[in-house]
């Protein structure tokens, strides 16, 4: 797993399957690194043929840190509440830009691009300030962060933003998984020892609870997309779990609205979680989403020129 130099600081991250396979880039969500989402689901792409691409974002994994850049989350919104610019190292924009100086980093000149959570925000914009990046934009468990849309349930935002009592391995595992029940998929319930190894090795791998505070304020400080999400022409799948209490399905729902020809699925008894169980059905729909694309990319690319246009004549 190679580190790389993008958009002026390092990210880490990894590729499997084929090179000259259709590339997918998958963005995490909030304070979470790429490995915290199940290999299963990744082997699962490769399985069906893409070349998979994952990176830690900044400030999570191994990825560039910005250490000891603590912003007020108080004045944070504050600011955003008084329009005026919050004090923050990075916004959601810097994190999109990182995700496509990844892509000319690796030689991509254009991929599938999904993101879930704060990582479907992330991939938005990749959409709206990269357009020609961009085969396709899939937003998973995400939102357009419209203030007027239905919030979080109390428990579920307290299990996002809550500490563990103590930074030991112990505490900070079963705090996880006790936070995870309050956004978890009641049709597709995971295997808690299974996922306590998982939450094990991730923090063996990079605890770094600092990251989240300057993820957050990032997050806070951005403004809503709904407006650059209309003027969209990429093609978009919106993807959201009706059991969703953390980003609640309206939020999807907005997303898929505000995306002109955006295709709209709402799982049912999915909520704001990849559990091992729901994989096949969520990489079946993702999948056949992108088996169209490349479909209909390659029946648009096996069209001749029409003479004039674009400056050609046919059979040049």
């Amino acid at each position: 797993m190679p580190d790389i130099r993008a958009n002026g600081i390092k990210l880490h991250y990894e590729e499997h399957g084929a090179k000259n396979a259709p590339p997918l880039l998958i963005i995490n969500g909030y304070s979470s690194q790429m490995t915290s989402w199940p290999d299963d689901l990744h082997e699962a792409f490769v399985a069906r043929g893409y070349r998979v691409i994952r990176f830690d974002n900044r400030d999570t994994g191994l990825s560039h840190k910005f250490d000891g850049i603590i912003p007020d989350i108080r004045e944070v919104m504050k600011a955003v509440a008084e329009r005026r610019k919050p004090d923050v190292p990075y916004v959601l924009n810097d994190m999109a830009d990182d995700a496509a100086a990844l892509l000319d980093a690796l030689g991509i000149k254009s991929a599938h691009v999904a993101g879930a959570s704060m990582g479907g925000m992330i991939a938005q914009l990749v959409a709206i300030r990269h357009p020609e990046k961009v085969r396709s934009l899939i937003s998973i468990m995400s939102t357009t962060s419209e203030p007027s849309l239905p919030r979080s349930t109390p428990e579920a935002q307290e299990a996002l933003l809550a500490r563990p009592p103590s930074e030991a391995k112990h505490d900070v595992v079963e705090y996880t998984i006790k936070g995870r029940r309050a956004y978890s998929s009641p049709a597709y319930p995971d295997d808690e020892d299974w996922l306590r190894g998982h939450i094990g090795k991730n923090y063996d791998r990079m605890y770094y609870p600092q990251g989240a505070v300057r993820q957050y304020a990032a997050i806070m400080a951005s403004p809503p997309r709904t407006e650059m999400l209309k003027k969209l022409r990429t093609r978009a799948l919106v993807l959201h779990g009706a059991a969703d209490t953390l980003i609640r399905p309206d939020g999807g729902r907005h997303t898929a609205a505000s995306i002109p020809g955006a295709e709209l699925k709402i799982v049912e008894g999915w909520g704001h979680n990849f559990p091992r169980p729901a994989i096949p059905v969520l990489v079946g729909i993702i999948g056949d989403f992108i088996d169209t694309v490349e479909s209909d990319r390659d029946e648009a690319f096996s069209r001749p020129v029409t003479p004039g246009c674009c400056g050609e004549r046919a059979g040049q």
